[in-house]
């Protein structure tokens, strides 16, 4: 390297000598940069059993489901309406917007780590004019013009730069499983509450239908009265139990804007705009002929809230990394390059140029044992995430587990219910016929009247928890995420 000299033009002994210091200190600096201190992270795997414990009924199979299946779970539904919605929550969700957001956030903070590892350059210049005292000084006037360039560099000789970056980037992945942990939940929320609106719908019909036939019997029982063949304990037995079945109308009608305000909050739109969209009554959504389920291995590396935990945990470990860093000593380089002139027509001139260079080190001897308790508190921190990882881990079996079991026991439970309720119709019509007979007393009308609407609604509950189990199953499966695909870049 050859730096004219100001007066004969020839190079400097001084200048290059210290040149020659400085590209050494750099040497050395990037050849201890391979020097990475604190621990360095093993991935971690769940510990999955080979099988479910649940047993396989219902329709569920251990097979391995279809990735478009799993992606879009929604469609086995066939229910155009439902996709629909799904759709819409995709881009109007103000959570998922929020988590889409945080993607942005930790990439951010990643670059900002990143760009630790090269030199920071800042630009100056300066112009002022300055008189000394006549007192202390000559007392004339100057003017002094200063332009330059102020570069510094902090040298990751123990790599606790590349662990802060390792944490940047563990948390940016951290923050892209969460955007999918979001769209599962987002997804199962507006199933089951698509599912609760056509569930209260079917109850306001299967109710009404019942004030109907009750309407009928009080009815006829008011004329009997009047013709005296009946005492008025009838008519107002009658009247009681129609009057009963009127008092669920408006708390099913309740529930049911309840069902829609929440769908339209979580597409994003103001509560009451589905009001009109969803006045039509559709049925529950059926259930498919058969479900597969897969192996727990497969879900469990599926899961996003398990990946989410995995990556917390890599961050932590990296973070042990950055605290140990502390320990040792940090070299920097420090440089200035510019211009000075006490006249401005000589700014530019070479004459005018300076410069200083050179390595520089700090070391903290002393803080009272304050760096070795952080390394204490990171890995602290480091052990808490661990066993939040295994945590989540337990918690996904569970869940599946559960939504397993709940799904195929309700199946069960729906058809004994269908079965009851098609034998309280058919005693319901009996019960009438031989009343209006005379045959039988009007309390075998009444008993047979509530238990026909109470095995109705039983079923029609039983439908909807069939359907409302299958969409927690695949929420437990970790399905839908995939669908993060069609959002665009995160």
């Amino acid at each position: 390297m050859r730096c004219p000299n100001r007066s004969s033009g020839k190079p400097n002994l001084n200048t290059k000598r210290t040149g020659c210091i400085l590209w050494q200190a750099i040497a050395i600096g990037l050849i201890l940069t391979g020097c990475t201190v604190g621990p360095d992270y093993t991935p971690v795997k769940p510990d999955a059993p080979q099988r479910w414990g649940a047993e396989m009924a219902g329709g569920l199979n251990a097979g391995q489901p279809e990735p478009g299946t799993l992606a879009h779970w929604w469609t086995i539904f066939k229910d155009p309406e439902l996709s629909s919605l799904e759709e819409r929550a995709v881009s109007g969700n103000l959570d998922l917007q929020t988590a889409r957001s945080r993607i942005q956030e930790a990439r951010a903070l990643m670059g900002i780590s990143q760009s630790r590892l090269f030199p920071a350059v800042a630009a100056s210049a300066a112009a002022s004019k300055i008189r000394s005292s006549e007192s202390s000084g000559t007392g004339l006037e100057i003017e002094l013009y200063t332009g330059g360039f102020d570069a510094g560099w902090e040298l990751d000789i123990f790599g606790g730069l590349r662990r802060s970056i390792e944490a940047s980037r563990a948390d940016l992945e951290a923050s892209q499983a969460n955007l999918h942990s979001v769209l599962i939940s987002l997804m199962a929320e507006v199933a089951l509450n698509y599912v609760d609106v056509r569930l209260k719908q079917a109850q306001l019909r299967i109710t009404r239908t019942n004030i109907q036939t009750q309407e009928e019997t009080y009815k006829l029982n008011l004329s009997r009265n009047r013709a005296g063949i009946i005492g008025e304990l009838a008519v107002q037995e009658s009247l009681r139990i129609l009057e009963s079945s009127r008092s669920q109308i408006p708390a099913i009608e309740t529930r049911l804007a309840a069902a829609k305000n929440r769908l339209a909050v979580l597409l994003g739109r103001p509560p009451g705009e589905f009001a009109q969209e969803l006045v039509e009554e559709r049925a529950i959504p059926a259930l498919p002929v058969t479900v597969a389920i897969g192996i727990p291995a497969e879900t469990l590396r599926r899961r996003p809230d398990i990946r989410f935990a995995e990556r917390v945990l890599a961050a932590q470990t990296a973070r042990v990394g950055v605290a140990t860093a502390d320990l040792y000593p940090k070299f920097h380089l420090a440089g200035t390059i510019g211009l000075e002139s006490i006249d401005s027509g000589d700014f530019l001139d070479w004459g005018s140029r300076f410069w200083r260079i050179g390595p520089s080190a700090s070391w903290t001897v002393f803080d009272g044992g304050a760096i070795r308790q952080n390394i204490k508190a990171r890995t602290a921190r480091q052990e808490q995430a661990l066993i939040q990882y295994q945590a989540a881990v337990l918690q996904a079996q569970e869940e599946v587990e559960n939504a397993l079991v709940a799904y195929a026991k309700e199946q069960r439970r729906r058809d004994s219910l269908d079965k009851a309720a098609t034998a309280a119709q058919r005693a319901e019509l009996l019960a009438r016929d031989k009343y209006q007979a005379g045959l039988v007393d009007f309390n075998n009308v009444l008993d047979a009247q509530r238990s026909l609407l109470i095995l109705q609604n039983e079923l029609n509950l039983s439908t909807g928890a069939a359907t409302a189990n299958l969409v927690r199953l695949y929420k437990s499966l970790g399905g839908g995420w995939q669908y993060a695909s069609s959002l665009g870049p995160h």
